[in-house]
């Protein structure tokens, strides 16, 4: 019997986008999961269409007041049930065979955590705009400091070995914070390095606009992992650093 997969999405005006997100999940060649939506008080219909999916493998919770995406994904995770944490949001796509071959490559490592390439693409036609992003290597605790290699929408942890991880709800690098906290309690977390899935680029994306939360990258470092000033300072610049690498259409 296959373990069960709890898929968690916060949700929050995504009609326009969310039915091939739904399409992606219904999708899935590994089909013992179960999708933990919460909406974060969407103000388009978001809600209408997500209850138009009769799917009893579909939980949709709808909050009464808006705390952000990483208090939505808390939400869902306080009702998950299952050994597997995948994360998709609600813009986002995985390829058919990433459920499976996420989890099989998780047992075939012997892993808690693993992740794997994810295409970057055009908000509006789903084609790449920037070379994918690779899972390069083996993901430390001590590398994860400097740059932030895992998305929520490629990377999987197994509760039965780890526990649950929830988001910080008092920062705006909630997911790395989250990622950080988790990699302190295990050794490692492995690359499968092929592309599973699809990052949508959007114009008006928090994660984009790298100028304007170095503030909150120091605070991660400053806040989060309690290290001193001199130290959040230079992993705050290793990070700006990289994330230009990253990002940078002159280097993809």
């Amino acid at each position: 019997m296959t373990d069960l997969v709890s898929i968690i999405t916060p949700s929050f005006n995504s009609a326009e986008f969310i039915e091939d997100t739904i399409q992606c999940v219904l999708d899935q060649t590994y089909k013992n999961w179960e999708w933990l939506i919460t909406d974060d008080l969407s103000r388009d219909n978001t809600v209408e269409i997500l209850n138009n999916y009769k799917d009893p493998r579909i939980k949709l919770q709808v909050l009464e007041k808006n705390g952000g995406a990483g208090n939505a994904r808390n939400k869902s995770l306080e009702r998950a049930q299952g050994r597997y944490i995948a994360f998709l949001d609600s813009d986002d796509l995985w390829y058919p065979e990433y459920l499976e071959m996420m989890i099989d490559y998780m047992k075939e490592k012997n892993a808690e955590l693993v992740y794997c390439n994810y295409s970057r693409c055009d908000e509006h036609t789903m084609q790449p705009i920037l070379k994918d992003f690779e899972a390069d290597t083996v993901v430390t605790f001590s590398n994860l400091l400097k740059t932030c290699r895992l998305a929520p929408v490629s990377t999987m942890y197994d509760t039965k070995r780890v526990g649950k991880f929830f988001f910080p709800v008092k920062s705006k690098r909630e997911d790395h914070v989250m990622w950080l906290n988790l990699l302190r309690e295990i050794p490692e977390g492995h690359p499968l390095k092929q592309t599973l899935a699809k990052y949508r680029m959007r114009e008006n994306s928090v994660s984009r606009k790298k100028k304007n939360i170095i503030k909150d990258q120091y605070l991660v470092y400053k806040d989060f992992m309690g290290f001193s000033t001199v130290k959040s300072l230079y992993y705050t610049a290793n990070w700006a650093l990289n994330g230009f690498l990253k990002y940078s259409k002159f280097f993809n």
